[in-house]
């Protein structure tokens, strides 16, 4: 059985880290180099870079910030936002990035997620599914959240791993921000019908959240931005308390 992972968020707008609630009210949280060297000092497992505002503003993600956070962890370092290419992609890896994670290029065109895996190989592949569940369904959203699209999100996991991702980064609407737990049946859903590593995202805001979502799915990682952030919720003492509930972490 997969360790199980924890893995601060860093969403970055104009080179600064911030957070919001279902990705509205955002506020600034924090510098970008100065929480990435502090999250490899308390044992974070993997770091996730998101520009949340390339695809809406079509630009290429921040390349010159991502060379200087690589440059100072040792951790497996996953970047996202406005990538539209494997040509795009390629720069973000050479400037230090191990995965790419794909959202709304995906959506416009699955075709990517192929190209890029049989470019860098499908582990380097993470499709980024943000959803929102509206009458008891889930739905896929594109663009940082702003626009709904028809896919319905059981559905765009499965064919995206098809397509060629190696990884699945599941973040409830519904949950983001709100620090009342991950979204825990649709995690499981997804996590039973694909099987690449799916990180739930969402809703964290307790150690007993993340007891939950690696003791009731399948998930292999938990993430989380603000209660990291904040110091809420030390990576230690959450390691700690889960190791006691003989959850095998990294």
């Amino acid at each position: 059985m997969l360790k199980k992972r924890i893995i601060p968020c860093l969403d970055i707008q104009n080179g600064q880290v911030v957070k919001g609630v279902n990705f509205e009210n955002i506020k600034q949280a924090g510098d970008p180099i100065a929480l990435a060297k502090r999250y490899v000092a308390e044992g974070a497992d993997e770091l996730v870079f998101l520009d949340i505002t390339a695809t809406i503003e079509n630009r290429k993600t921040l390349v010159d910030l991502v060379r200087a956070i690589a440059r100072e962890i040792n951790i497996p370092f996953t970047v996202g936002g406005g990538i539209n290419s494997v040509e795009q992609a390629r720069e973000l890896i050479r400037a230090g990035a191990d995965k790419v994670s794909i959202n709304s290029a995906a959506i416009r065109r699955v075709e990517l997620l192929s190209e890029l895996a049989q470019e860098f190989g499908n582990q380097c592949v993470v499709l980024a599914i943000d959803t929102k569940q509206e009458d008891d369904v889930w739905w896929v959203y594109s663009k940082g959240g702003r626009e709904k699209t028809d896919k319905q999100t059981l559905d765009w996991a499965q064919e995206g791993v098809r397509s060629g991702a190696g990884e699945i980064l599941l973040t409830s609407m519904n949950h983001d921000g709100t620090k009342g737990g991950f979204a825990l049946e649709l995690t499981s859903q997804v996590a039973d019908i694909v099987d690449v590593p799916v990180i739930a995202s969402g809703g964290a805001g307790a150690i007993e959240h993340f007891e939950e979502v690696f003791t009731q799915t399948r998930a292999t990682g938990a993430l989380a931005a603000s209660i990291f952030h904040y110091g809420q919720v030390p990576i230690v003492a959450l390691k700690q308390a889960l190791k006691t509930k003989n959850i095998a972490v990294r």
